[in-house]
């Protein structure tokens, strides 16, 4: 079962595609959970306010939504990106955009594996977790 990456209305970011998966392959199996079909997609702040007006009822930007389709153990999911908020928070940050960029990459399959950040302690520990899946993709 494939992890695809695709984009859309915005360049596609530059990326270790082949590492980039095995780390979400491991990030996984360290939550006891196999990947299925799993989509990126990266797209602009516009494509993502549309994303999160139509189907959350939200009007505001983000920089990821998520759509688990996770079934027992095999996590699966449609997840965009927006590339101008991850630059934006790169920036506000003072963190590289490639780091960012896989903060929220794994964030998505944080949520995947059934994680929320809903609460202020839920929040703390995704960051957590976040920070301990960088850590990994530095060993890879």
């Amino acid at each position: 079962m494939p992890v695809r990456f695709q984009h859309e209305d915005t360049a596609m970011p530059r990326m270790d595609v082949a590492k980039t998966i095995r780390w979400i392959k491991n990030t996984a199996s360290r939550y006891q959970k196999k990947t299925g079909d799993i989509n990126y997609l990266f797209c602009s702040d516009k494509r993502i306010l549309e994303v999160n007006n139509q189907f959350l009822h939200h009007d505001y930007y983000t920089d990821i939504i998520t759509f688990d389709y996770s079934e027992h153990n095999r996590i699966a999911g449609d997840i965009f990106i927006s590339i101008d908020t991850v630059r934006s928070n790169a920036e506000t940050f003072e963190t590289p955009f490639t780091e960012e960029l896989n903060r929220v990459i794994i964030h998505g399959i944080l949520h995947l594996c059934g994680y929320a950040d809903k609460t202020a302690e839920e929040a703390k520990n995704m960051r957590l977790m976040e920070y301990e899946a960088l850590l990994q993709w530095n060993l890879l």
